[in-house]
């Protein structure tokens, strides 16, 4: 299981697994410097234990610090398979890349955790069991999750302060602001540093502050490099370590229609808005979103849409425009499927807020035959026969 920091990786497995499990967390200097230098002491331990049934759980905690600790464990299934089952949770892939580290193709399961959906906070019960949204997750069970859900709050705070589990248990919003600052200056920054030799940093410093205050706008590395005085490649390296350590993701231009041409350009998303907002130095309270809240509220629809396709394990997220300037703010694609949605700030939507949706929905030959405006009215309408307006929170 991956993601970035605080989203509960460790809190999460730890609730799951049995009591008699084997953790080893490598955060600790003690227990990473044991590994580092000798990562075989892993298979000398299991080889140690006696056989259970149900297998023994091992679980190890930060495991990108010893990426030679997958080869011990391709080692230890491949000699008994039924043995053991081991739980692995990291906050960065970066150095297993660099390293070409083996991450058990065939023999494991990814996960990937986010910060909080939403599903997971407290709702108005007239709403429960609707399948109104473009992507609903499945219901195993086919009854409400048993574990207790998160606070509701308003979608104003959430713009402001985020999804982090951590955030949203805090009740004073002056302790949320000082933990998101501390997330920014301590967390991602020092993490930044242990995981890459960048050679510049008051530049990259002035990177991060620009890539989150333009979070959400088209990537322009020849602008930022500029701006920040390194080469475009640079720039372009910058980006793809906040994708390595899931601190953002990129968004391509859907370019499948033939008859339009489109601006090619990728998107560039924080994974939270309240990690954005403390990295940008702009005012984290709620009279900064009241300022642009169509632009907040965008970003916030995106990166809900994005940890929903995660989680679903398919799908793949697109922003659209074109170079005469329509432009959609998102599309969906699912196997054949294409889902065009608008993010609009408005109570009260109309058919001149979907008048984009349905050009796209005329010109998708079949491919769409759904569109969605997420925004704030307080019950779903059907504007036309194809466009649903939906509440925010039922997306």
């Amino acid at each position: 299981m991956f993601g970035a920091r605080q989203t509960g990786k460790s809190t999460l497995i730890k609730q799951v697994l049995p009591p008699d499990a084997l953790v080893f967390d490598l955060s600790q200097p003690a227990q990473r410097s044991r590994f580092l230098a000798d990562p075989q002491e892993l298979i000398r331990i299991c080889q140690s234990l006696p056989k259970k049934d149900p297998p023994l759980s091992i679980f190890i905690d930060e495991v990108q610090a010893v990426p030679e600790l997958f080869n011990a464990i391709q080692s230890i299934y491949d000699n008994d398979k039924t043995g053991f089952r081991f739980i692995l949770c990291g906050s960065s892939a970066r150095k297993l890349r660099a390293t070409g580290a083996n991450l058990l193709p065939g023999r494991s399961i990814l996960h990937r955790l986010h910060p909080l959906i939403n599903e997971e906070y407290e709702h108005n019960p007239g709403w429960l069991g609707q399948t109104l949204s473009p992507l609903p997750l499945p219901n195993e069970t086919g009854t409400q999750n048993s574990v207790a859900p998160f606070p509701a709050r308003t979608l104003e705070n959430r713009l402001v302060f985020g999804d982090l589990p951590g955030i949203s248990c805090l009740t004073d919003d002056e302790d949320r602001r000082e933990v998101l600052k501390s997330y920014a200056a301590i967390h991602l920054e020092e993490e930044i540093r242990s995981e890459t030799s960048i050679h510049h940093w008051p530049a990259f410093l002035h990177f991060l502050g620009l890539a989150s205050a333009s979070s959400g706008s088209m990537l322009n590395f020849q602008g930022i490099s500029r701006e920040v005085g390194v080469s475009a490649p640079t720039v372009q390296a910058y980006y793809q370590l906040l994708e390595d350590m899931y601190v953002g993701f990129s968004v391509p231009s859907y370019s499948g229609n033939p008859r339009k041409a489109v601006v090619s350009s990728r998107r560039f998303y924080f994974f939270d808005l309240g990690v954005r907002n403390a990295i940008s130095g702009a005012p984290i309270d709620e009279s900064a979103v009241r300022l642009d809240p169509g632009h907040y509220f965008e970003q916030w629809v995106g990166v809900e849409l994005f940890r929903k396709l995660s989680y679903l394990g398919e799908g793949q997220l697109y922003h659209y425009r074109t170079r005469g300037g329509a432009e959609i703010d998102f599309i969906v694609r699912r196997g054949n499927e294409l889902i065009p949605i608008e993010a609009k700030w408005t109570s009260n939507p109309t058919m001149k807020d979907a008048r984009h949706l349905a050009t796209f929905l005329d010109e998708s030959q079949g491919a769409a035959k759904k569109a969605y405006i997420v925004c704030r009215c307080p019950l779903p309408q059907q504007l036309d026969e194809r466009i649903v307006a939906l509440p925010w929170q039922m997306l």
